[in-house]
């Protein structure tokens, strides 16, 4: 059996540092943005990500991109 896949929308996660916990260590949060076109490149949500959290005062810790696909049975 062979199995094929069918791209879907992905999700851009990124992480960011709001301060730092009393006992020193960063305090983390993160937003989403849900939706993303399947043919998206990259390094195109990336800069896309950049530009948008280089507006705000937050340093960025991570970028993620969750990529979703349909698995289909042939």
């Amino acid at each position: 059996m062979a199995v094929s896949t069918t791209s879907l929308n992905s999700t851009l996660i990124v992480k960011y540092q709001t301060g730092t916990t009393p006992t020193g260590g960063p305090e983390l949060k993160q937003k989403s943005l849900n939706d993303l076109k399947s043919n998206a490149s990259e390094q195109d949500v990336y800069d896309v990500a950049a530009a948008l959290f280089s507006l705000g005062q937050n340093p960025v810790i991570n970028v993620l991109l969750r990529k979703n696909f349909e698995l289909l049975d042939e």
